[in-house]
């Protein structure tokens, strides 16, 4: 049989040990760079958006922000700058003087400050009071109502109302009741800011973890400024009254902080000292 007198150059292997791809751009059979993926469409754009109540003063001024799906983002700033009115504009409470607010076709949960329970029914009721709304059979309801309740850790508090349990238990239930509407966007309005500094720090892990599991993109008003830096993979800081998009922090590393951590204590020192600049500009 007589051997094969091809080139090692002419097929692209190796010569001496070398590469094929370092014999020159002729012979570089390395495939392009796949082109980069696109980014994924927003969950929640708000567009040059401004909002006034009648004949009154501006409350929020051109504010675009885009908020990507599963982020979680903490909006912070001076008391009346508008936090929650944007909110209560993103999740379609009310509409905007000007501009545009796009969210998913399936809307946003909110969930609110008060824990805003029906207190005649148990809290695995309350919690099928968001499935029955949805449509959802009554016996499916009370198998996923139950299951809610053991995402937030309250499996043993399922036949208690709310006047059993304590404020943070409430606010576990509401959060439960928040997560049965199943949308993809969850809008919070100080939902802690009741709480006693344990019991909030014990929640905070809790939507951690929820966050996570689900994916869905959180969008949390908070006055508490190391509660932002604790929870937020965003930190956005409206200015005062108009409020508008002032700055912004972005926080690579989120897993695994805690209230007390020193990067959270650090972004903490950041953002108040720039929210005092804020409300000191605002006064003068």
């Amino acid at each position: 049989m007589t051997a094969s007198t091809s080139s090692p150059r002419a097929t692209g292997a190796a010569v001496s040990g070398v590469p094929a791809t370092r014999l020159g751009p002729s012979f570089d059979l390395t495939a392009p760079p796949a082109p980069a993926a696109p980014a994924p469409a927003p969950a929640v754009r708000v567009a040059n958006v401004s909002q006034r109540y009648g004949r009154g003063p501006l409350v929020l001024d051109d504010i675009s922000l885009d908020i990507a799906p599963g982020e979680f983002v903490c909006l912070v700033g001076a008391s009346g700058c508008g936090k929650s009115t944007l909110l209560n504009l993103i999740a379609g409470l009310d509409r905007p003087a000007a501009g545009t607010i796009t969210t998913p076709g399936a809307g946003a949960a909110v969930m609110f400050q008060e824990s805003a329970l029906m207190p005649w029914l148990t809290a695995q009721r309350n919690v099928e009071l968001a499935l029955k709304l949805r449509g959802v059979p009554r016996r499916p309801r009370a198998t996923r109502a139950r299951e809610l309740l053991d995402v937030v850790a309250l499996t043993d508090a399922a036949h208690k109302r709310p006047h059993e349990l304590s404020g943070g238990m409430r606010q576990r239930v509401a959060l439960a009741r928040a997560l049965a509407q199943e949308r993809p966007v969850l809008l919070m309005d100080e939902p802690f800011a009741a709480l006693d500094a344990i019991t909030r720090d014990l929640l905070h892990e809790e939507l951690e973890r929820v966050w996570r599991a689900t994916g869905c993109t959180v969008v949390f008003v908070t006055h508490n400024v190391r509660e932002a830096a604790r929870l937020g993979q965003r930190v956005v800081m409206l200015s005062s009254r108009p409020g508008r998009v002032a700055r912004e922090w972005r926080i690579a590393k989120t897993e695994g902080r805690r209230i007390e951590s020193p990067e959270v204590a650090a972004l903490s020192v950041e953002i108040t000292r720039h929210l005092r600049e804020e409300i000191g500009r605002n006064a003068a």
